[in-house]
């Protein structure tokens, strides 16, 4: 939106021009999303107390999280807001990248926030069944790959990259596409859902791997970056680093009033559409496995919840004293602050790693 005025403004002032850089651009997508999200957040707590909007704690849990009961949730919709505005905002209108990003986003959100709606609104501790969210959580990721296959300008949109080597790629066709791109979205969407569990867990790695992924959008969509480092050239891609600036910026501002202790929780509204969003991001630029490395610490909570499930139908025993693992090592003795660090920095080392990958083939 700016950048159309900006575009207007320039035919008479040159400076006005400067906008069209997407750098520039994605600085001011983060601090915007930061402002909106610092200067509206102690209005939407109020708002989600007033509603009596409370989460509700496990008693099998640790017992330092009971004090936490009732403390507001789905603060994840100040998140959305954020960016959705900061995005229509700074981003380019016309790149269908932005647009698939913003339904992805809000499509995911609207199922957590119906569940989160249903759980502390509505006393169903059911909430939405996980028949229902599955299906709309995939009806929105096959969409997502139909989408992308179907407006595809180059193959090497929809080839599967292996980082590490420059020429080792695989051409999955449309139905292999669509069924990556249903498994990257939905993973990493119910990934980030399960590391939601302590105070400011999962907002810091949602910061690092958007900042990476960053990275490998503004590459992808450089002819000349693309071809020196090797990587698919995805026309269009640089207005990806935009969203993810103001992903970026969304979930800092949101974590001021999410760290240790929180006011508010994020919820499924946010954790779903945030873990959909970088899955969304990872599948445009083809940097899937990247991403699985980089959201190792998403990986390991995911894991950690299905041996758990599957060992003890199995066995009738437990691998994990708790699952997702965050609860293990607190029950090992742990402070919900050491996990918190540990996990941001343990991701710090994995989006590193990530990065190498540019390099690296």
């Amino acid at each position: 939106m700016l950048l159309w005025l900006a575009d207007w403004l320039g035919g008479y002032v040159r400076a006005f021009n400067v906008f069209n850089y997407i750098t520039l651009r994605a600085v001011l997508a983060s601090l915007t999303a930061l402002g909106i999200s610092l200067w509206s957040g102690p209005w939407v707590i109020r708002k989600l107390t007033q509603l009596k909007v409370g989460q509700a704690v496990r008693d099998d849990g640790p017992q330092t999280h009971l004090v936490k009961a009732g403390t507001p949730t789905m603060g994840g919709t100040l998140i959305l807001l954020s960016i959705g505005i900061t995005t229509l905002l700074w981003a380019d209108l016309s790149n269908k990248y932005v647009w698939l990003l913003l339904a992805v986003l809000f499509g995911t959100g609207a199922i957590g926030f119906y569940d989160d709606w249903q759980k502390v609104v509505h006393k169903d501790p059911k909430g939405i069944s996980a028949r229902a969210k599955m299906f709309w959580q995939s009806a929105i990721a096959i969409g997502s790959g139909v989408f992308l296959v179907t407006t595809a300008s180059l193959p090497a949109s929809t080839e599967f990259i292996v980082p590490f080597f420059k020429n080792v790629v695989y051409p999955f066709g449309a139905i292999g596409f669509c069924v990556l791109t249903y498994f990257v979205i939905v993973g990493t969407s119910n990934a980030v859902n399960l590391t939601d569990g302590l105070d400011g867990l999962a907002a810091m790695p949602v910061v690092l791997v958007a900042a990476a992924l960053s990275v490998f959008a503004y590459v992808a969509g450089h002819t000349v970056f693309a071809q020196y480092l090797g990587l698919p050239h995805i026309p269009g891609a640089h207005e990806v680093v935009v969203f993810c600036a103001a992903m970026c910026g969304a979930c800092l501002g949101f974590l001021w009033f999410n760290a240790y202790p929180a006011q508010v929780f994020m919820g499924d509204v946010g954790a779903l559409a945030l873990g959909a969003a970088l899955g969304a991001v990872a599948v445009i630029v083809r940097q899937e496995i990247v991403l699985f490395v980089m959201g190792g610490v998403f990986v390991m909570e995911a894991i950690s919840v299905m041996l758990q499930v599957a060992s003890f139908k199995m066995t009738g025993k437990r691998i994990f004293r708790m699952a997702p693992l965050h609860h293990h090592f607190e029950l090992k003795g742990w402070k919900e602050t050491q996990v918190v660090v540990r996990f941001w920095i343990v991701t710090m080392m994995l989006v590193l790693a990530g990065l190498a990958t540019l390099k690296l083939r």
